[in-house]
C-alpha cells in the first residue's frame, strides 16, 4: 500500500504540469519519431535521393562528353571542367539511322500496345464488374491465375504460333505479344476500382435511359481516370523497357531501342558517343511520360485506400 500511494504521489506533479501546460507527456518512443521526421529525416531523404540519381546524372553529362574525354577521365571531371560538355554527340545520334529508326519503331510497339491494353482492359474490367453473364467469377479466377505466368513459358510455343501465321519478326507480332501479356494485369486492376464505384450512381445512369455503352463512356470511364491512367503508365514503361520479348519477335531490321543499343555493344564496343546519349534519350522519355501523368497515377495507386 505504501508503493502505491508513493507511485500515486509521483504521478500527481506529473498531471499538474500536464494540466498547465495543456498537453500530455508523450513516451520516448513518440518524442524520437517527432523529432527524427523533422529536419534531420528531410536532408536524409534528400541524400538518398541525390545517391539514387547519381547513375543517372552520369549518364548524363557523360552524353554531353567526347569520346576522347571519356576515355580518358570519368564524368565527375566535368565538375571542375564544364568545358568538355558538347552537344556534338546528340547530333552524331541523330545521323545514326539505326538509333533513330529504333526509336520509330520503339513508339509504333509501345502506343498501340497500351492503347490496346487500356481498352480492352477497361472493357473486360467493366464487365467483371458490373455485368452478369454465366461463369463470371470463374473466369475471373482464371485471369488472376494469368498473372502469375511467366512471359518464358510462352517464348517457344508462341514463337512456334507466331511463324505458322506469319507474323513472327514483325511489329505485329510484338504488339500481340505484349497485349497478351499485360490483359491479365489491366483486367485484374481495373475490375477492382470499377466494382468500388457506388452501384445507386449505375442505377441511377440506368433510370435515366442510359445503355451499357453509354454509361461506360459516359460514367465509369471518366471515375476510373485514376486507374487508367495508372494502368497506361505502367504498361508504358514495360513495354519501352522490354528487351526479351523484342530480342525475339522483332524485326531484325527494325530493331526496338534497347535491342539497337544492346547490337550497338556488342558489334562496336567502344563508340560510347553514341551509346550514351541514345541511353539517356530512352531513360527520358519514359520519365517525360509519368511526370506528364503523376497526379493521376497518385490517385490511381491511392484509390480505396481509404474509404
Amino acid at each position: 500500500m505504501t508503493t502505491a500511494k508513493a507511485a500515486q504521489a509521483e504521478q500527481v506533479p506529473r498531471v499538474e504540469k500536464a494540466e498547465r501546460t495543456g498537453k500530455a507527456e508523450r513516451p520516448l518512443g513518440a518524442r524520437i519519431a517527432a523529432r527524427a521526421g523533422g529536419g534531420a529525416m528531410r536532408v536524409f531523404l534528400v541524400l538518398v535521393g541525390l545517391f539514387w540519381l547519381m547513375p543517372t546524372i552520369g549518364l548524363l553529362l557523360s552524353s554531353l562528353r567526347g569520346p576522347e574525354d571519356i576515355a580518358a577521365t570519368g564524368w565527375w571531371k566535368v565538375l571542375t571542367a564544364p568545358s568538355e560538355l558538347t552537344f556534338s554527340n546528340y547530333q552524331r545520334l541523330l545521323d545514326n539511322s539505326t538509333i533513330t529508326d529504333s526509336l520509330f519503331s520503339t513508339v509504333l510497339i509501345t502506343v498501340p500496345t497500351t492503347v490496346l491494353v487500356v481498352v480492352i482492359g477497361s472493357l473486360a474490367g467493366y464487365a467483371f464488374a458490373w455485368m452478369e453473364f454465366p461463369g463470371r467469377d470463374w473466369w475471373f479466377l482464371v485471369v488472376v491465375g494469368l498473372l502469375v505466368v511467366p512471359v518464358q513459358v510462352a517464348l517457344i510455343p508462341v514463337s512456334e504460333l507466331f511463324g505458322t501465321i506469319g507474323i513472327f519478326e514483325t511489329t505485329f507480332g510484338v504488339i500481340m505479344f505484349h497485349t497478351a501479356f499485360g490483359l491479365p494485369f489491366a483486367i485484374f486492376l481495373l475490375r477492382n476500382f470499377f466494382a468500388e464505384i457506388p452501384r445507386e450512381l449505375l442505377e441511377a445512369a440506368r433510370l435515366d435511359g442510359a445503355g451499357e455503352i453509354r454509361l461506360f463512356t459516359r460514367v465509369v470511364m471518366p471515375l476510373g481516370g485514376p486507374a487508367i491512367a495508372s494502368l497506361g503508365i505502367f504498361q508504358f514503361l514495360w513495354v519501352w523497357n522490354d528487351m526479351l520479348v523484342a530480342l525475339i519477335f522483332a524485326d531484325s531490321d527494325s530493331p526496338p531501342i534497347t535491342v539497337a543499343l544492346q547490337q550497338q555493344v556488342r558489334q562496336f564496343g567502344n563508340n560510347i558517343d553514341v551509346l550514351a546519349p541514345g541511353a539517356f534519350v530512352s531513360m527520358v522519355i519514359p520519365l517525360a511520360v509519368f511526370f506528364a501523368f503523376q497526379r493521376q497515377f497518385v490517385s490511381g495507386v491511392m484509390a480505396g485506400a481509404v474509404k
